[in-house]
């Protein structure tokens, strides 16, 4: 019989103890609350010297409740680890690929900044990305495939016929933009 490394005994330790389960989760939706609480300045500011501070004790207590109800859902819980494991595969995904990419340009220093239309492209490609998890994380991406599972040939051709409509119609109504970026004047 193969035992098992005392690493993984470690791992298995720490996930009966709930670290993965309560502590982590916690941790997460407490962090994301209060950075969002911080920043937003909802719950007010204070001033004290004449400087302005956020009332960290409201923000924390806000976010420490929030973070408290998200763990007591378990069906909460599940969906955070799924969506955030699925998070980082996407980013390691990304990684990889500038990885690869990265390849032919030998010594020189790779960077988007120069390609700005590839950057919207992975922009959107990760917000894809996310819809795709989030929705798959709450069992709901069964639904969006079962529209194309029924998908007929008049459902199918009515919608194509309504996005090129609408296509045709944004360029024809669209002003075109010269090249110094101003709307030209007619003579």
């Amino acid at each position: 019989m193969v035992e098992a490394s005392i690493f993984r005994g470690v791992i298995i330790f720490l996930e009966k103890l709930g670290l993965y389960d309560i502590v982590l989760p916690f941790l997460l939706v407490f962090t994301m609350m209060f950075a969002i609480l911080e920043k937003t300045k909802i719950l007010g500011t204070e001033k004290i010297d004449n400087k302005e501070y956020t009332k960290k004790n409201l923000n924390a207590m806000m976010a420490f409740v929030v973070a408290f109800l998200v763990i007591a859902s378990t069906q909460l819980v599940g969906i955070i680890n799924q969506v955030m494991a699925n998070v980082v595969l996407l980013l390691v995904l990304a990684v990889s690929f500038l990885l690869l990419i990265g390849v032919f340009f030998g010594s020189q220093e790779f960077t988007l900044k120069d390609y700005p239309n590839w950057i919207k492209f992975f922009m959107f490609f990760m917000f894809i990305g996310i819809v795709l998890i989030f929705l798959n994380a709450l069992d709901w991406l069964k639904y969006v495939f079962a529209l194309f599972i029924y998908w007929d040939a008049q459902w199918a051709a009515g919608i194509i016929f309504f996005l090129v409509i609408m296509g045709f119609m944004w360029f024809i109504t669209s002003e075109p933009k010269s090249s110094s970026g101003k709307k030209e004047e007619k003579k």
